[in-house]
């Protein structure tokens, strides 16, 4: 009897190897240098008006441009990355928000500026969803979330550096500075990515590729010749020759889809809305302007021990529930900050709180959505989340600025904005009544003639959910 062919997951089961320690380091400096870019034309702000003598309102443009090409950047990159590969697609976009923000440190007009960052957002939003799907492809199941969650990381740290740096870059040099550096650390990161980053075992096998190339980059993981094995399979549900958009938006896909772009639009609202006006909101309920900067502070302060816990939980529990959890707890601690302002210390702590719920939880939707679908829609699938969920950070910085112009009470603001995150917990709990995960990415199965219906997803979902204990 000839031999079957080998299950690519059971090569990436086996250990977490050096190869596969370096794609995390990879990943995790792609996502930061993502932050960085992001964050950059917040930080030179002040200094456009001061230099080019705009008023503040005028820059409403720069600063939303870039959220606007992250959600293009991100809807068009998932399709590609699925039929061209997920290395290739993030290679492209590294080089593309490189040379995006390089040509934004020559802008001479406020115009110019506008279409170079709505440019780089392209590149940038391209870039997460394809780190994200090629971490979550690479890593062992047992511990696939919580290597996800450390590499997404990357952003806050990149836009925190990115912040401590432009301190000091604009002050001895000038704001194209910041743009410069933020366009060369992606260009000389473009090298060791070609050099080193595999493509996507998972993707190859599933497209069919030479079994010579993906037994190269197996032997890398597992340190041991491979020779001897026939060829390699990606254990799935067959599709039916559908695209990966037909993936996203087929009938056992579909609720699921609806729910998680839900909870990661409520999400990104929450966010955007209280990094972009939390230091207003604090001043008015009767704090100074250094103490309001203190507690903005603190709110995305908590944001990594919430991100690895809830990627370590999520490995071990049922994740949509974890991440539901999360968002929960985020609702009474919202609620709890709009009641809390008598001290500067209870304000302080449930600030940090919330903080570290709404991180951990918002922070693991990527891993989730990676976790949902198969492998010929998964770069889609996550993209499609990321990129929808923008308009939701855009309509946070907007419903900011109306909640402040109707001059509610802060305990009034506070307590409407729960009201979100309470609709990404149902969400969750929607997708994981309903919705149960259609190919189970940590116990594929060979393929079968059809998607799996609704029946076969739950007990999918209820056998993984055993053999984990």
């Amino acid at each position: 009897m000839s031999k079957p062919p080998l299950d690519v997951q059971t090569i990436i089961d086996e250990r977490f190897s050096p190869c596969q320690r370096l794609l995390l380091a990879l990943c995790f400096l792609v996502v930061a240098v993502d932050g960085f870019d992001t964050a950059a034309v917040g930080y030179i702000a002040p200094a456009l008006v001061q230099e080019w003598g705009v008023p503040r309102a005028a820059l409403g443009p720069v600063l939303s441009a870039a959220l606007f090409g992250l959600a293009l950047g991100a809807l068009s990159a998932g399709p590609l990355a699925d039929r061209y590969g997920r290395k290739s697609v993030l290679l492209a976009s590294v080089l593309f928000f490189g040379a995006g923000s390089l040509a934004s440190a020559f802008a001479a007009t406020l115009e110019q500026l506008t279409l170079l960052r709505l440019l780089t957002g392209l590149g940038l939003g391209a870039a997460m969803p394809n780190a994200v799907t090629l971490m979550s492809e690479f890593a062992p199941a047992r511990y696939r979330a919580v290597l996800v969650n450390a590499m997404f990381c990357g952003f806050p740290l990149g836009a925190s550096v990115g912040g401590v740096l432009a301190s000091w870059l604009i002050p001895h040099y000038d704001w194209r500075s910041v743009l410069l550096l933020g366009g060369l650390a992606p260009l000389a990161l473009a090298v060791p990515l070609w050099r080193y980053l595999p493509e996507s075992v998972r993707h190859m096998a599933a497209h069919g590729a030479p079994p010579a190339r993906i037994r190269r980059v197996l032997e890398r993981i597992a340190g041991r010749d491979l020779s001897a094995e026939p060829g390699f399979v990606a254990a799935e549900p067959a599709l039916g020759g559908r695209s990966a958009v037909g993936v996203v938006l087929a009938p056992a896909y579909r609720l699921g889809s609806l729910m998680l772009w839900l909870a990661y639009f409520m999400g990104l609202l929450i966010f955007y809305l209280l990094t972009s006006w939390l230091p207003l909101l604090i001043k008015d309920a009767g704090f100074s302007i250094s103490q309001a900067a203190l507690m903005t502070a603190l709110f995305p302060l908590g944001g990594g021990i919430g991100t690895l816990a809830a990627g370590y939980l999520m490995d071990r529990f049922n994740p949509n529930r974890v991440v539901a959890l999360g968002y929960a707890l985020t609702a009474a601690l919202i609620f709890a900050v709009g009641q809390g302002t008598a001290t500067m210390l209870s304000l302080g702590c449930l600030t940090f709180l919330a903080g570290t719920a709404m991180n951990g939880a918002q922070s693991s939707m990527p891993a989730l959505a990676a976790g949902f679908y198969p492998t010929h829609g998964r770069a889609t699938g996550v993209a499609w989340m990321l990129g929808i969920g923008r308009f939701g950070g855009i309509a946070g910085a907007l419903l900011g600025g109306e909640l402040l112009r109707r001059q509610l009470e802060l305990d009034t603001i506070f307590a409407l904005l729960a009201i979100p995150a309470a609709l990404a917990t149902a969400a969750l709990l929607c997708k994981q009544r309903f919705a149960a995960v259609a190919a189970p990415f940590d116990a594929a199965r060979p393929a079968t003639s059809s998607l799996p219906t609704s029946n076969e997803q739950e007990q999918a979902h209820v056998d993984t959910r055993s053999e984990r204990g």
